[in-house]
């Protein structure tokens, strides 16, 4: 809580120049709010940057054919419905920034495993969901590992190995390689 309110208040004048772009570049509201299941799969609003054209939800469905990612996954490197803006905040993962937010309201944490959107997690088999017996994260070791690059089964190894070895060591490790990661734009997409 106290590592984010301090990240909020130092990325403020990052934080509204972003929302000046999103807001002048394209139409539709700055913050897009996705319905995602939390802790014990309650959902809860996750907080980012709108990276896409305002009605990209419902363009999904007609997208399918295109999904270059494995299992229950939902990903295109070159996604239509992403604007210009987004696109260079995706690349740089800043559309994730207003997650500190969900943070602070106690919804997630820094690092844990990444919340799935709801279309994703109607596709997960019962024992998958064992990653959600924790706070879902900004930051995991799935992002350090390689993000879009790895398979679903990667995604749930690295899930669950996070969920049998964590401790506040583990947590620092993944915050400090968060930002390399980000940096090297390995994967993000």
């Amino acid at each position: 809580f106290t590592i984010s309110v301090a990240l909020v208040l130092l990325l403020s004048p990052l934080l509204l120049a972003i929302s000046l772009a999103v807001f002048v570049s394209s139409r539709g509201p700055v913050l897009y709010r996705s319905i995602r299941p939390g802790i014990g799969g309650e959902p809860f609003a996750c907080f980012k940057f709108r990276t896409m054209r305002s009605d990209a939800d419902q363009l999904q469905a007609d997208l399918e054919s295109l999904n270059e990612a494995s299992g229950p996954l939902f990903k295109i490197r070159h996604d239509p419905r992403m604007t210009k803006v987004g696109r260079f905040l995706r690349r740089y993962s800043l559309d994730e920034l207003p997650q500190l937010f969900n943070v602070v309201l106690g919804q997630m944490s820094l690092v844990g495993p990444r919340p799935l959107p709801q279309r994703d997690f109607d596709q997960l088999e019962e024992w998958h969901k064992k990653r959600y017996l924790v706070l879902p994260g900004i930051t995991g070791l799935w992002q350090v590992s390689g993000r879009s690059e790895l398979d679903f089964d990667d995604l749930v190894r690295l899930d669950f190995l996070y969920l049998e070895r964590w401790s506040v060591g583990l947590d620092l490790a993944i915050l400090l390689k968060t930002v390399p990661a980000v940096i090297s734009r390995r994967g993000a997409f």
